[in-house]
């Protein structure tokens, strides 16, 4: 197994991206597209953090979804935590990007709230800022 570490670019650029088994520079690539695109919004606090993706060999025929990420994010004080499987690179992109946009996207209400309570979003009349 090979290990290929490769970074995001834009805020995330202290986000790493670890690619461990038989993945194609295409697939990196457009998997470094999408976290870039996942965790590039105004107004986040700085972040750092790891995406590990790793492919299951050929010879594992068992496995169903052969594709699979996990990533840990600390936005601010905040770790967000995603898991993606998937049956082929850019269905795991999606998925990842998917799961790292919502995950994001509840940072900046977490803030001042009290351990427990979550602050409400403005939509829903909280705090505007």
């Amino acid at each position: 197994m090979t290990v290929k570490e490769i970074g995001t670019r834009g805020t995330a650029a202290t986000v790493r991206v670890r690619a461990d088994g038989e993945v194609d520079e295409e697939s990196l690539a457009y998997l470094r597209e999408k976290v870039g695109t996942a965790l590039d919004r105004p107004g986040l606090p700085p972040m750092s953090g790891e995406v590990r993706v790793v492919r299951a060999s050929a010879s594992a025929h068992h496995v169903e979804l052969p594709w699979s990420a996990g990533a840990d994010i600390r936005i601010g004080r905040h770790l967000v935590t995603v898991h993606a499987h998937g049956t082929s690179a850019r269905e795991l992109a999606d998925r990842l990007h998917d799961r790292l946009r919502a995950g994001t996207e509840r940072v900046p209400y977490r803030g001042d709230a009290p351990a427990g309570r979550a602050r409400r979003p403005p939509w829903r009349g909280g705090p505007q800022k």
